[in-house]
């Protein structure tokens, strides 16, 4: 519930004046800097004098929202006078008034973050002013709003001339900070002429050397690239002769026979392995290996690893050992790199370790977000001094095993490439004589860098599927919000942070917005705030999935659902089914009617909302935007033609079709009132299912 910080009544003309005194006072106890200090008692100012002048008088009430920064302030400013006339035109802004209405409620609209306004002729106009606290604000915790309150009360409002003297210094303060951001303007653009000149001469020489470097990296790769392809030749046609001759298929060997071509099969697959490794290293370079992901589990590629790597054991002196991961771990990656990278790290460890055992683990890091693949051995150890070099190529480093194992110094920078490739990164800890732990930290889910939303945006929406934007900076949420929807009517189109949710934006109009709003370094509660107070996106659900507990704020600044991390697919399907689909409000305070009207509909693609008067019908309306209404005109509390002009001068609501169904005679003359702003007027006798659905195709519904 949001706490009421101050209220003032409007009686007089000098209570306006109170009004802007008061807001910006509250403006400055909460943290707002001067300049929206006065943005923000201007716009009061402008909405009061309004209540006063075409109403007479009314209140203005001061309150905040929120139990997280940043907190919101809310001035809502009542009264009951006769309504705002044109207030669709006078909002378009192409309204002209010679008493200069409508202007102050524009301006309003351009000084803060929000304005809802209601108006009818009979309830007179709300409007509620809603501003986010800056970022640096601390947060008003009870005793700081006790204490705020408090000094509101001690200090009492100014009269009229100190008011105009401090209106006075606003101006000269802001003419001020005008002039000195007008002579920063000049300074800054001379400065950046000169630097474009240099900028300039900079980059043609820099690009003459990239180019250069370019050319010589290209070729570099071409050459390895080619000569691995040319050496897989006579390699292939090695290793296949040497099998003929080990099959005995042009007859018997001697025994030195044999033993001489198992070492050329040997060489011949040493030699095919360096290639190999030569030619992942040069199409990594070239950015033409290609990522394949797919969901994997631990446990199933520890298995495969076990079978594929055991034979390498010389004998029972070293143990391979394949530790299960404590809770069963799937992946979505590359599982044939993934793979690639451990038997590199197996095979090494392997080689160099004459005794003890070489354990393999898997286990989730803190965060949950990434899985640290280990390999342990008990073998000679690494040196600190070499621990960085085995990572680059062609490096090998003297070890007491140096006569009997060779390498090729290509596996260990391979495996940092291949990881570094899948979005991780490769570690090891190493001691003389104790062993050493060679690391990989991968993530659960891949993601290209930087091709997120951009893989999105280029994926065709499905014929009838709705795009759904998932707006989250953690890789596993996003991965399992985006399977809850993908066997629903959805399509999900996920998006790191704010700046790939607004380029999906730009291409795709979601029908819903799924967004955490804590986002790293973003102001989530602000984009809210923007997306529900501009037009063209005011209508597009958004259900707010975090783990802030701030439900209020959240729904003052327009959110249509909220849910505390973990959610569950039942929720967020139930969540996005109810704020999508297509919504009839049905009101009439007959239940018979209402049923029957019910009936009617069951079978089309629409969800029925029912209301039994009309104040409920209104609040029910503003609630839920229905797609289409029907309305009786005998209703127990207002009658059907106050809600009618009620819906029409309500910003949210007058595009909404109306289709007035009574039991009353309607004559000529009423017909053609109601005919103004309804699409149809007929007798309940006349309604059936075929005129309900008519009028639903009329209206894109059918």
């Amino acid at each position: 519930m949001n706490r009421s910080l101050l209220t003032v009544a409007i009686r007089y003309e000098q209570d306006v004046v109170i009004a802007r005194q008061r807001a910006r006072q509250i403006a400055a106890l909460l943290g707002f800097e001067g300049q929206d200090q006065t943005r923000i008692a201007t716009a009061v100012s402008e909405i009061v004098r309004n209540a006063f002048r075409y109403a007479k008088g009314g209140r203005v009430e001061f309150a905040l929202e929120g139990l997280s920064t940043p907190q919101l302030l809310l001035i809502r400013v009542q009264d009951q006078g006769p309504g705002i006339p044109n207030l669709t035109h006078i909002m378009s802004g192409d309204y002209r008034s010679s008493t200069g209405m409508g202007m102050g409620i524009l301006g309003a609209h351009r000084l803060v973050d929000q304005v809802e306004i209601k108006s009818s002729p009979t309830g007179g106009t709300d409007v509620l002013l809603k501003m986010i606290l800056p970022p640096r604000a601390p947060l008003v915790t009870a005793a700081a709003f006790n204490q705020i309150v408090k000094e509101l009360t001690s200090k009492p409002p100014v009269g009229a001339l100190e008011e105009i003297q401090e209106q006075n210094r606003e101006l000269v303060r802001t003419l001020g900070e005008l002039r000195e951001r007008q002579s920063e303007l000049l300074h800054l653009n001379r400065e950046l002429e000169d630097t474009n000149r240099g900028v300039v001469a900079l980059y043609a020489e820099l690009d003459e050397k990239a180019d250069h470097l370019r050319r010589a990296d290209e070729m570099k790769s071409r050459f390895l690239s080619n000569m691995s392809h040319e050496f897989r030749t006579p390699l292939n046609s090695i290793q296949a002769l040497s099998r003929l001759l080990l099959q005995h298929s042009d007859g018997e060997l001697t025994a030195e026979q044999a033993k001489q071509i198992n070492f050329i099969s040997k060489a011949a697959n040493d030699l095919t392995a360096l290639v190999d490794d030569l030619l992942d290293l040069a199409k990594i370079e070239a950015g033409k290996i290609e990522v394949r992901p797919i969901e994997f589990n631990v446990g199933n590629l520890f298995s495969a690893l076990r079978g594929m790597l055991r034979p390498l054991l010389a004998g029972d002196s070293v143990r391979l050992v394949f530790e299960e991961p404590e809770v069963p771990l799937d992946l979505f990656n590359d599982e044939g790199k993934v793979s690639q990278i451990l038997r590199n790290f197996i095979s090494n460890a392997i080689k160099f370790t004459e005794r003890g055992e070489v354990r393999v683990t898997a286990a989730l890091t803190e965060d949950r977000s990434r899985v640290c693949f280990a390999v342990t051995d008990t073998g000679i150890g690494i040196s600190r001094e070499y621990q960085e070099s085995i990572f680059e190529e062609f490096t090998q480093i003297p070890n007491p095993l140096q006569a009997k194992v060779k390498g090729t110094g290509l596996g260990l920078p391979l495996c940092r490439r291949l990881a570094r490739l899948l979005g991780g990164e490769v570690h090891v800890s190493s001691e003389v004589g104790v062993g050493s732990v060679f690391a990989a930290t991968l993530p659960l889910h891949f993601e290209e860098a930087g091709v997120a939303a951009a893989a999105a945006i280029e994926l065709p929406i499905e014929a009838g599927l709705m795009p759904v934007i998932i707006v989250d900076d953690e890789a596993e949420l996003r991965h399992i919000m985006a399977k809850y929807l993908r066997e629903s009517r959805y399509q999900p189109l996920v998006a790191r942070n704010l700046r790939e949710a607004r380029e999906l934006m730009q291409r795709v109009r979601p029908q819903a917005i799924v967004l955490d709003i804590v986002l790293k370094g973003e102001d989530s509660w602000r984009w809210l705030s923007e997306l529900k107070s501009t037009p063209a996106t005011a209508s597009i659900p958004i259900i707010i999935v975090t783990t802030v507990d701030d439900e209020r704020k959240a729904l003052a600044l327009g959110a249509d659902a909220y849910c505390i991390k973990p959610i569950s697919e039942e929720w967020l399907l139930g969540e996005l089914d109810s704020l999508t689909a297509r919504r009839v409000l049905v009101i009439d305070d007959d239940p018979a009617a209402r049923y029957l009207m019910q009936k009617l509909l069951e079978d089309t693609n629409v969800c029925v909302i029912e209301a039994r008067d009309g104040r409920s019908g209104l609040a029910a309306a503003r609630r839920s935007k229905p797609a289409l209404i029907f309305l009786d005109l005998n209703l127990p509390d207002l009658g059907g033609e106050d809600v009618l002009e009620a819906l029409k001068a309500d910003l949210d609501l007058q595009q909404v079709p109306v289709a007035i169904v009574t039991s009353a005679l309607v004559s000529r003359d009423q017909r053609e009132r109601l005919g103004r702003h309804a699409q149809s007027v007929m007798q309940k006798s006349e309604l059936d299912s075929a005129r309900a659905r008519s009028i639903l195709t009329l209206n894109g519904l059918g």
